[in-house]
């Protein structure tokens, strides 16, 4: 082979190429392709560990979802049930409210109407009473006008059964 053809073109090539294959001798020599598989696995099971704790996470995450989820609608019964009873309850009350402010008026009215009957009663019981002691003493008037002095007696008799039937 002559050397002597090569340029420094091809030289620096040759070198280049030499220096490289003992870079490598040496890079393997120290082991280091295996540090760089150690940490590329390291590093492998570091995002394979990552991956099962997110997995992990999200399976407890949906579960809580779900639990949430649950309870809302079980809160959401129970406010529905508690509003339906509370709907029903002020519903009774203002029935019980209605029935006994019917009642109340009833009873007022009944009352009213007893002590406007009793009033009217006694009224009239007064106007008869006052009408007949009228009458009487009308009827004593005339009769005593009339009658002569022997008949005094007879027609004071007479006045008092009639004033005693009147009333």
């Amino acid at each position: 082979m002559d050397f002597s053809s090569f340029d420094a073109t091809t030289w620096a090539t040759i070198w280049a190429t030499i220096s490289l294959v003992i870079f490598i001798g040496i890079v393997i020599y120290f082991g280091v392709p295996k540090l760089i598989t150690k940490m590329l696995d390291d590093r492998i099971a570091q995002i394979e560990e990552d991956l099962v704790q997110a997995k992990r996470l999200r399976e407890e995450a949906e579960a809580l979802l779900v639990d949430y989820e649950r309870k809302r609608a079980s809160a959401e019964g129970e406010a529905e049930g508690i509003i339906t009873a509370a709907k029903e309850e002020a519903k009774r009350l203002a029935d019980d409210a209605s029935v006994k402010l019917t009642e109340l008026i009833a009873r007022r009215t009944k009352a009213v109407e007893d002590k406007i009957a009793q009033a009217e009663a006694q009224a009239l019981g007064e106007v008869r009473a006052s009408a007949a002691e009228l009458t009487v003493e009308a009827a004593r008037i005339v009769l005593s006008q009339q009658m002569t002095s022997k008949g005094d007696a007879l027609v004071v008799k007479a006045i008092e059964d009639v004033g005693a039937k009147l009333n």
